[in-house]
């Protein structure tokens, strides 16, 4: 019995662990994180695209040495978002994050106020349709989240819903 016992405890912790360390970081979530702020607006959803979420795993490895926000190349192929944070920042913060810069969107004159705003406007981008993300930590022990969206948004001239 206390072999037993002791298997079934260490298989619970890990199931634990795995579900905490997934925990707000799995495709549904960033697919619903994004889906809010885009219901919010009036907008349609967004779905989770594996082709997208590879090419966004790819750059947050380039970049987990340094730990940059810098665009990538395929910037204005794929829409990109980048976040970096410190502790358990995780994917779900870092669409909260792009989320909280709706304030600065002015909708009638279609510009960002007070600071930047156009990683909320890919968020609620209309003609989006498709997301991509993953998640790093960096070798600073820092978080870097990266999500590619299809079709990209801001368009210069457009306004994005």
């Amino acid at each position: 019995m206390g072999y037993s016992h002791n298997m079934s405890l260490v298989g619970a912790i890990l199931i634990a662990y795995l579900h905490f360390s997934y925990a707000q970081n799995a495709p549904q979530d960033y697919v619903n994180a994004h889906n809010q702020a885009r219901k919010e607006v009036g907008v349609g959803p967004v779905k989770w695209d594996a082709k997208l979420a590879k090419t966004a795993e790819n750059e947050v490895n380039k970049l987990k040495t340094n730990c940059t926000m810098r665009n990538s190349t395929r910037f204005y192929e794929n829409g990109e978002n980048l976040a970096i944070g410190g502790g358990q920042f995780t994917g779900t913060d870092a669409v909260k994050l792009w989320i909280s810069k709706k304030g600065n969107y002015n909708y009638k004159s279609n510009t960002c106020i007070h600071g930047s705003c156009v990683r909320y406007l890919q968020v609620v981008w209309k003609k989006t349709i498709l997301i991509g993300c993953a998640r790093v930590k960096c070798n600073n022990n820092d978080w870097l989240v990266i999500c590619r969206y299809d079709p990209p948004g801001n368009i210069k001239g457009e306004k994005p819903y």
